[in-house]
């Protein structure tokens, strides 16, 4: 009677487990971005739409990518659990929101960017745009921080007036994201051109809520594994506008 009461014993603490699992990931794993298009489409045809999904696919469980029109309030969700994640946002953010773990492997380089209708100019760096009428986003700390004093800007709300401001020709150039950028430019026909190099080029990552923290180091795996078997590259050149094009 010894052998089978432990074996019985196993086989309740298996099933046990198992229904833990279920109950765990009986909705699929929500991962939220503030970003738009082309990280988001419609049809959730874009960029974080496909991707996410096959990557935890990958690990056997359900997982979509969410959009948020508030970057702070969707950072908030995924801290207290509310979402299971973020899809996409800069290193470090674990030193700022203590429940998010990263996944150590980034899912792509966020290229900061000036766009101009009539500049042709090496932007190596924001001293060379100190000559020039300059829009951007109010709050993106990364134009922010970095425009040198005495340079003149102009600050607006959203990316449709950072690109109108562009089309009508009230700013030599306009700073944004690329392929967020690239994406608006080709949707409105816009006449411009994106300067290179890019002002500033950041890693951005992946994050889980710690209860799933058992899920990051495979997620890791399983994004390194979709970059060598091509699957990443065909998802980026499927949804980014001019991917692999400098």
């Amino acid at each position: 009677m010894w052998l089978p009461t432990r074996l019985l014993r196993a086989l309740l603490l298996l099933a046990q487990l198992l229904a833990a699992s279920v109950v765990v990931h009986a909705e699929p794993l929500r991962l939220n971005s503030g970003v738009g298009a082309p990280y988001f489409k419609d049809g959730k045809s874009g960029f974080l739409d496909l991707l996410v999904p096959e990557l935890f696919r990958r690990l056997g469980v359900d997982a979509e990518a969410v959009r948020y029109g508030a970057a702070e309030r969707a950072m908030i969700n995924a801290n207290t659990g509310v979402d299971d994640g973020v899809a996409m946002r800069i290193k470090g953010l674990e030193k700022i929101y203590p429940n998010l773990v990263r996944i150590e492997e980034k899912i792509i380089d966020n290229e900061f960017i000036a766009y101009s209708a009539r500049v042709q100019v090496a932007t190596t760096g924001f001293d060379v745009l100190k000559d020039y009428q300059v829009g951007y986003i109010n709050g993106w700390k990364v134009f922010e921080v970095g425009l040198l004093p005495g340079t003149v800007t102009t600050k607006v709300q959203d990316a449709e007036q950072l690109f109108t401001l562009l089309a009508s020709d009230r700013a030599d150039l306009v700073l944004f994201e690329r392929w967020q950028g690239n994406h608006i430019l080709r949707e409105r026909a816009i006449k411009a051109h994106m300067l290179r190099p890019p002002l500033v080029t950041t890693e951005m990552f992946m994050y889980l809520h710690s209860k799933h923290a058992q899920l990051v180091e495979p997620a890791a795996r399983a994004l390194r594994a979709m970059k060598a078997d091509g699957t990443y590259q065909r998802i980026a050149a499927q949804t980014l506008p001019d991917y692999g094009k400098q």
